[in-house]
């Protein structure tokens, strides 16, 4: 007890007690006396020496670890304490996720990472602040007067305030546990931005994980067990937790020394194929000479450096090492560690022996602990996207920490493609002689995911245009490239890559080349970049390749510069997808799925092959208006645009019209029957086709699927603004009303329906209800330009009057028009209404299966 407690229960304790107030006087002043002593002799311990003596108590009962920042726990307590010796000195500070939610859609995954920051302890009298600095306004100079005048115009943030537990020597104890089960990743905004509820953090469900909480030299790792307890919304939750109200996961705190001042920052160049991290990664530098630009930005990079720079070949100081999670199973675990050391022929291109290596994570070796670069296994509900992330010096972009995330079900998804293409299971093949090129196709492409992310996590960005370089980089989203036999048998065996690209080799080259001391390093990197240059390797950054991210919000127009695609001629290659698609479907049975196996598991394998063109459609709709473009810099002697010819971009449309044909998007009656409705245990989900038939197999909506890709493709706002533009320009060069006119001449209404099959007729119906449906969308799009809503309410006025012509023609015979005349007088009514704005337009039911990624 402290003095000061001491002398508040002397003078309250007697007077709280009714027993006390006959006491005498005597007794009072008695007491009264000890009081005084003990007020003197506390006033005679000083405060130090006081808090000395709750360091002593504190430390004494807690276990310690020491390290950067050491931790001591006192189990009594329940605490995490730090003892903090070094006051205004930066550090970086990130947390992460170390036990995640489970959900693709909602990315809250075991590994994810936050943002890193560089802060400092500043002490207030009691309290001690942690303080974010603004490193992204900044001045580079000598002078300290102007750096302060950068430093006090922009906003620190203060991440936490900390009262001083106890002190002693310069060592101050500061209690961790509050500010490590905080919501340092904004959980619950996320949630409750994804529609699941409102949650919020639970202190009395919320613990350290001691287990997880470590300090080693150069960096200390707090893990804690979290609880969000709230009112569920939605319907992600509860199929991941077992009580959705209540949703428990593990955040991780990571404080890490600052590297040494041996790392040089290399300055960012678009040109490279180094990650553009935006606002991220770029700073504003106020102390910039006038006449250069104050927005600056360096790449992402290992700092890696030759034993011997003089030498050609050399062995790195330290190398690169990355370690395979050891929860990845066989095969794929080896499958991941071939295609990462991949990356070693990039660093040997570079001038380094082994200067990229990959290990297995060490027994008891923690994934979150900055010392590692790690490739992570993620296990999700559904599948879903893999990440290469990383954590950086946020002063340099150095790269601290690599950590790769790999969706674990990517590899089951790509063997149910095998299994589509091949059919395998045919009577008379043993199952597990059917397995082997299924197996080899999915370790194959999980090789390349592997490759892919470890890429990122280097630095490097994806180069979308590899696909037209020979596949020349596995920083592309590869699609695999299946071909046909003399005999017309489908052939996989050069599915996907082996290796590493052209490309991925001249970007290390850049980036992580060690020059000698006496070379000029911006004089040979230069030369580097024009070997680059000079290679005729294209490259097509993410933000200009797929659609909705950043810059394409729209659909790009650079025919080199595409998802999931082959080969350099993009209209070529989606008339080829297509013949491939037709033997594919022609050949698809119950030899799909193995003996034993529900046959309604037939349309699982079923969604991708029928949808393989998906990706292709959108390649070759970058023909149609498009631009091919480079990243040029003045004096660079790149081209910086070309315009697509006439006679491609026409070759472009005929051949996207040809998939909305109903000879090609028709499923056999034969295999139609083959597919009965899900069995008990077998469940629906978003990877399958959508119904209007109930639970029956609905082949129409099948084919409404496919055809709603080709049509949101030819008719997206931006491409159709670029077509009138460069038509504007060039005469000779299509417009949208070319476009318009073609989709209307080959989906209709024509007098000729009615020439249609039975079963073809209620596909070419369903195909003139979509269009119809694009069109009103499109004339209502707000977003658009006004010249093409115009054109598309134009078209969709050419549709009703070709419907009147049609309802009207002699030509139909009573039987077939039975079919023809309600669905025409359906959609002129549609039409009317929406011309008239009696009836706003309303998006379909129709949600297509998801593709991305494969």
């Amino acid at each position: 007890m402290t003095g000061w407690q001491l002398l508040l229960t002397g003078v309250w304790a007697p007077l709280s007690s009714s027993k006390q107030a006959d006491r005498t006087v005597s007794f009072q002043v008695t007491n009264w006396g000890v009081l005084t002593a003990a007020l003197v002799l506390c006033l005679m311990v000083p405060p130090t020496l006081q808090a000395a003596n709750d360091f002593n108590t504190i430390t004494a009962n807690s276990e310690r670890q020491s390290g950067f920042i050491p931790l001591h726990w006192h189990s009594g307590e329940g605490r995490l304490y730090a003892e903090v010796t070094t006051l205004n000195q930066p550090f970086i500070y990130y947390p992460s996720l170390s036990q995640g939610v489970g959900s693709n859609d909602l990315g809250l995954d075991r590994g994810r990472l936050g943002g890193t920051q560089l802060v400092q302890f500043e002490r207030v009298g009691p309290r001690l602040l942690l303080v974010a600095l603004n490193t992204r306004y900044r001045a580079s100079s000598n002078n300290a007067d102007e750096r302060r005048a950068v430093r006090e115009a922009f906003a620190r943030s203060v991440l936490w305030g900390f009262d001083i537990a106890a002190e002693q020597d310069q060592r101050l104890l500061i209690d961790l546990t509050d500010f490590s089960q905080r919501d340092s990743l904004k959980l619950a905004a996320l949630l409750k931005q994804a529609g699941e509820g409102s949650y919020a953090v639970d202190p009395r469900r919320s613990v350290i994980n001691l287990q997880r909480s470590k300090a080693f030299p150069d960096n200390s790792e707090i893990d804690a067990l979290v609880t969000f307890v709230g009112q569920p919304e939605g319907k992600i939750l509860p199929t991941v937790a077992p009580d959705a109200g209540a949703i428990t996961v593990h955040l991780h705190h990571s404080f890490v020394r600052l590297p040494d001042d041996g790392y040089t920052p290399l300055a960012y160049d678009p040109r490279a194929g180094f990650i553009d991290g935006g606002e991220e990664d770029f700073f504003y530098d106020y102390a910039a000479p006038l006449g250069q630009p104050v927005k600056r930005g360096y790449a992402r990079r290992h700092r890696l450096e030759k034993k011997y720079p003089d030498r050609a070949l050399s062995e790195a100081v330290e190398p690169i090492i990355y370690y395979v999670d050891s929860g990845v199973p066989e095969p794929i675990r080896s499958a991941l560690v071939e295609g990462a050391s991949w990356w070693n022929q990039a660093f040997e291109a570079a001038g380094y022996i082994d200067g990229f290596q990959v290990k297995i994570l060490p027994p008891g070796a923690d994934p979150m602990d900055v010392r590692y670069n790690v490739i992570q296994w993620v296990h999700r509900s559904t599948r879903g996207w893999s990440y290469g992330m990383s954590v950086r010096d946020p002063r340099t972009q150095e790269i601290i920490k690599g950590h790769v995330s790999l969706g674990s079900l990517r590899v089951r998804q790509d063997y149910l493609l095998a299994e589509g293409l091949l059919a395998p299971y045919k009577p008379g093949v043993d199952e597990a002689e059917a397995a082997k090129p299924l197996e080899e196709f999915a370790l194959a492409r999980i090789r390349q995911l592997s490759a892919h992310e470890v890429g990122h996590t280097i630095g490097l960005e994806h180069n979308f245009a590899a696909s037209a370089d020979d596949r020349a980089s596995v920083m592309d989203y590869p699609h695999p490239y299946v071909t046909l036999s003399d005999d017309n048998k489908v052939d996989v065996s050069d599915a996907y890559a082996v290796g590493i690209g052209a490309w991925d080799k001249q970007a290390i080259r850049w980036g992580y080349s060690d020059f000698p001391d006496d070379v000029d390093t911006s004089v040979a990197r230069a030369a580097l970049m024009d070997k680059l240059l000079a290679s005729g390797l294209s490259f097509v950054a993410d933000r200009h390749a797929r659609v909705g991210s950043l810059d394409s919000g729209a659909g790009p127009c650079h025919s080199r510069g595409s998802l999931w695609d082959n080969g350099a001629d993009p209209v070529a290659e989606l008339n080829r997808i297509m013949q491939l698609r037709r033997v594919v479907l022609d050949n698809f049975s119950e030899a799909v799925i193995k003996e034993g196996q529900p046959l309604a598991k037939i349309e699982d394998a079923l969604v991708p092959a029928y949808l393989m063109h998906r990706y292709q459609v959108a390649a070759a709709a970058t023909v149609l208006g498009g631009k091919n473009f480079t990243y040029a810099l003045k004096g660079d002697g790149q081209i910086p645009t070309t315009v697509t010819e006439a006679q491609r971009q026409r070759a472009a449309l005929d051949a996207l019209l040809a998939t909305l044909d109903p000879e090609a998007l028709s499923i056999s009656a034969e295999l139609v029957a083959l597919i009965p409705p899900r069995p008990p245990m077998s469940g629906t989900s978003r990877e399958l086709f959508p119904r209007q038939t109930g639970y029956v197999f609905d082949s129409v909506a099948a084919a409404a699927t496919a055809a709603d890709l080709t049509l949101r493709t030819l008719l997206d706002p931006a491409r159709a603004a670029r077509l009138i533009q460069q038509n504007s320009v060039d005469p000779d060069l299509p417009d949208f009303s070319e476009v318009l006119m073609g989709l209307v001449k080959a989906v209709g209404p024509t007098a000729a329906d009615t020439s249609f099959t039975s079963g073809h007729a209620q596909l070419a119906r369903r195909m003139q209800k979509e269009l119809a449906a694009q069109l009103m969308a499109l004339a209502s799009r707000m977003t658009a330009a006004d010249s093409v809503r115009g054109a598309a309410a134009y078209a969709l006025h050419t549709m009703l009057e070709r419907l009147t012509t049609s309802q009207g023609t002699k030509k139909m015979k009573k039987g077939e028009a039975d079919g023809w005349l309600p669905h025409y007088y359906f959609l002129e009514q549609k039409i009317r209404l929406f011309e008239a704005k009696a009836e706003p337009w309303q998006a379909g039911s129709l949600t297509t299966p998801p593709g991305s990624p494969i």
